[in-house]
């Protein structure tokens, strides 16, 4: 009987190796598709992984919007600090909003006080020379769009804000260094404490009138408009008024405890005039 003939040849096996080789060249390749279409990105030591409180290159964030907002133009946040937490977003208001507090505001300012921590109420200060006034919560259309926008930019309600404060500083007024926060239970019964503080600039200013933090932590000195700034402007972290823009500082840390870094003044005004506007952030909601 003829035998089988069997072939000499073992059996063909698939190699680990080349099995892993495969699989590694399917992954790179798909790793290669989704760079390009911009799912993922490689990390790199860009101005976006700086370490905190290193101020020598400004974070250049657009900041979302549509079309139809007219006389907006670009619209950017600049991360400042992180002790305190200060953020400036650039073009905030309009020109004709900034115009439009100002003129609400005109014929009712009066001499800026601050406020008393025993009693609550306002008194005349040699540290603050300012003239001033309070635009009612809600009063119209334009100040609730504003105070929705401050929400937005916030993370706060509105119902947690007190009204804006509109200010007025000529030439050599100024507001000496103070916090926002309270160091009494008299004024945070209503809302409870201060946490953060919304300042709007309404105006340009010729010279000086920067808004300056003394104790803020960083290289402040790097800041692309330590040229223009004032010697008190000089004297910290400080920030140039530029008419529409608005500067968010939280007066407490994010474990609730209170920022002593978030101490700021606003420098002496040398040449021209000074408009701003307020609104002060609480914990709770803040009862007209």
């Amino acid at each position: 009987m003829p035998k089988g003939r069997y072939s000499r040849l073992p059996p063909r096996k698939t190699s680990s190796s080349t099995l892993i080789m495969g699989m590694l060249l399917m992954f790179t390749f798909v790793i290669l598709i989704l760079l390009g279409l911009g799912i993922l990105s490689i990390p790199t030591n860009s101005e976006d992984s700086r370490k905190a409180n290193d101020l020598s290159t400004i974070i250049h964030n657009q900041v979302g919007r549509s079309a139809g907002d007219e006389g907006k133009r670009e619209q950017w946040v600049e991360v400042i600090s992180w002790e305190p937490r200060a953020f400036i977003y650039h073009k905030f208001l309009t020109k004709d909003e900034c115009e439009y507090l100002i003129t609400l505001a005109k014929p009712h300012m009066q001499k800026s006080t601050v406020v008393d921590s025993e009693t609550g109420k306002s008194k005349d200060s040699r540290v603050r020379t300012s003239s001033g006034t309070f635009l009612q919560r809600g009063r119209d259309k334009i100040i609730r769009d504003i105070e929705n926008r401050i929400a937005d930019f916030t993370f706060i309600p509105v119902e947690h804000g007190e009204g804006l404060q509109i200010l007025h500083y000529e030439v050599g007024q100024r507001y000496e260094p103070h916090y926002d926060y309270f160091m009494d239970d008299f004024n945070t019964r209503n809302g409870g404490q201060r946490i953060a503080t919304v300042l709007m600039y309404l105006s340009d200013v010729e010279e000086g009138g920067e808004t300056v933090f003394p104790t803020a932590k960083g290289n402040f000195t790097a800041v692309p408009w330590w040229n223009e700034l004032s010697e008190c402007g000089k004297e910290g972290l400080s920030v140039k008024p530029k008419m529409g823009d608005a500067l968010l500082f939280w007066s407490m840390k994010p474990d609730a405890s209170l920022d002593p870094s978030s101490l700021h003044g606003g420098c002496p005004v040398i040449r021209g005039n000074k408009w701003s506007s307020t609104k002060w952030m609480h914990i709770n909601e803040y009862k007209v």
